[in-house]
């Protein structure tokens, strides 16, 4: 009889208790224990079993657990003598920041004050006895929800100290989705704030810790040892290209066809293939999307179940201001084709902005994309050639594209028209209405930090809705063109008879520009004076078949004016 897939249960024991589906990977715990690295990294895409597995190492290891015995004695780790004595033998401190997503720095700080403030009170049988000494029990006593910082930084430091001197053993480490607080620092623009805050905890829990025996540190991301790993070089990197733990994270193939077959769905197989396999991790080129397939062993259903909005807003937004060229290579790989590209696996979120790599290197950790294959260039360094995992993740960037650009009274490509048409009153009335709608999704810039760029956001969303002019128009984005660098122009094919095209965008400066008229005018006086038409002149366009457009943003609000050059 086939076991319960369950979805969504994290504790490892009640898993195993239930008989619930679970596919033996304790192996992990013996690999990693002898590979006797200080503090292990490791970077797998969301709802990959990282929290289970860090559970499973917690009720292994802690004391808290030690008469959990049953819970591992039908797997595989309790076939190892040497492993079944350390069951149960070592203190350990859990904890995940999963839940850290303020919409500021405060915010956020305060959620991890809450986290160290409940692992201390998890732990007040320190406080019995003399086993602390009164200044101990006065700093144990000043970790609350609104501790000052320079309390909260050692927190996890002083607590490996209580709880070593209590047992007489080194702890153990083991902090679940590090890099969610730094995602959202970024996207509601605190990451200089935060990033100073986590360093300085990681600092102290990770680096001078002489009560640490060792530590585990799992999140979707790598991020830039200059941001929260300074100076920490006991740091072991576990990502999507490292052959260290390949298997331990996601199904192989064959355990999926193994589970297929116990659920009696072996004839499924290849449907399961084409939706849910195509991760890579290390030399591991069939790695199955676990969250997908426990979904589809108890459902028997196909569907993106991975899938979660909020879960993908950073990717959302990086699309949706991204340039052209960012634009036009998410369409053709969403009609199946793969792109080739530089990449460093360490996330620099300050560069998002500004450097496609990076981009890409997020899609990479995030399971979005996949390595198809890796080549070394000239200069010795690698690259890489990209594509979509699979077909759960076509659709969900096919479903976050209608959700960006439609809506239930318009068409996708009415813009477009109105753009050939020269119907100013319709796009105008367009980008109005599903401004009104879209914008609310996406900073649009109400409080950037350094890293955001407003008027890249609106650069980004005229350009998601003239991407279908590519059959017609070669079009460029920022480039060189009489004095200046251009936004957009649409340069009709050859085969085409169809009119040039430049774009202007600006966002309102409130403090020289009363109205959107003033902007738009602003936009299109620098298309005539920085002359952006020079390019299409000089390929023989005549100036009446050449129309330009000042587009000009303020919030929610859109105007845009001109007409062509010649008037």
């Amino acid at each position: 009889m086939a076991r319960t897939a369950a979805i969504g249960i994290q504790d490892f024991g009640k898993l195993i208790k239930n008989n619930c589906f679970y596919v033996d990977k304790t192996w992990f715990i013996r690999q990693w224990w002898e590979n006797m690295d200080d503090v292990t990294l490791i970077t797998r895409p969301r709802r990959f079993g990282k929290t289970l597995t860090m559970r499973m190492v917690e009720q292994f290891f802690s004391v808290d657990y030690a008469k959990e015995q049953a819970v591992f004695e039908k797997l595989k780790i309790w076939q190892d003598e040497k492993y079944r004595k350390m069951q149960g033998t070592y203190p350990v401190i859990f904890l995940s920041f999963s839940s850290v997503k303020g919409r500021s720095y405060e915010a956020a700080r305060v959620m991890i004050c809450q986290i160290f403030t409940g692992l201390y009170a998890r732990n007040r049988f320190l406080l019995d006895g003399d086993l602390l000494s009164e200044s101990e029990k006065e700093y144990f006593h000043s970790v609350c929800d609104t501790m000052e910082e320079y309390t909260a930084m050692p927190a996890l430091h002083r607590l490996s100290e209580f709880l070593c001197r209590y047992y007489k053993k080194k702890v153990l480490i083991l902090l679940d989705e590090y890099d969610t607080p730094m995602q959202e620092a970024y996207l509601c623009g605190y990451w200089e704030e935060l990033t100073g805050f986590v360093r300085g905890i990681f600092h102290a829990a990770f680096k001078d810790n002489p009560y640490m025996e060792r530590a585990i540190l799992t999140g979707i991301t790598r991020v830039s040892k200059e941001s929260v790993f300074s100076d920490l070089n006991n740091l072991e990197v576990i990502s999507a290209t490292s052959r260290k733990y390949e298997t331990a994270f996601g199904f192989t193939e064959e355990e999926v066809f193994e589970a297929l077959e116990e659920f009696g769905l072996s004839d499924r197989k290849q449907e399961v293939k084409y939706w849910y396999d195509g991760f890579c991790f290390g030399k591991q080129d069939c790695i199955y999307n676990p969250w997908s397939v426990i979904h589809f062993l108890g459902k028997k259903k196909l569907g993106a179940y991975w899938v979660n909005t909020s879960s993908n807003s950073l990717a959302g937004k990086l699309i949706c201001e991204g340039d052209l060229e960012t634009k036009l290579i998410m369409e053709d790989l969403m009609v199946g084709k793969s792109f080739h590209t530089q990449m460093d696996e360490e996330i620099i979120f300050k560069q998002l902005n500004r450097k496609k790599s990076a981009v890409w290197s997020l899609f990479v950790a995030s399971g979005y994309l996949k390595i198809v294959k890796t080549i070394q260039n000239r200069r010795g360094k690698q690259e890489y050639v990209l594509a979509l995992t699979n077909r759960e993740v076509l659709m969900m960037f096919d479903d976050m594209a209608m959700d960006w650009f439609s809506s239930r009274r318009r068409e996708y490509h009415e813009f477009s028209d109105a753009l050939l048409s020269g119907n100013k009153v319709f796009m105008n009335e367009y980008l109005n209405e599903i401004a009104q709608e879209t914008f609310s999704s996406f900073d649009t810039g109400a409080k950037p930090s350094e890293y955001k760029q407003p008027e890249n956001f609106y650069h980004g969303f005229v350009l998601g809705l003239i991407a279908d002019l590519r059959s017609l128009y070669q079009i460029t984005s920022n480039r060189e063109s009489g004095y200046g660098r251009y936004d957009v122009v649409l340069d009709p094919l050859e085969q085409t008879d169809g009119d040039g095209i430049i774009l202007e965008f600006k966002v309102q400066d409130t403090k020289c520009e009363k109205s959107l008229q003033d902007t738009v005018k602003t936009a299109l006086r620098q298309i005539i004076e920085k002359k952006y038409a020079a390019a299409l002149l000089a390929k023989g366009m005549r100036r009446e078949r050449i129309r330009i457009y000042g587009i000009a943003f303020h919030g929610k609000q859109i105007l845009v004016d001109g007409g062509a050059l010649s008037e």
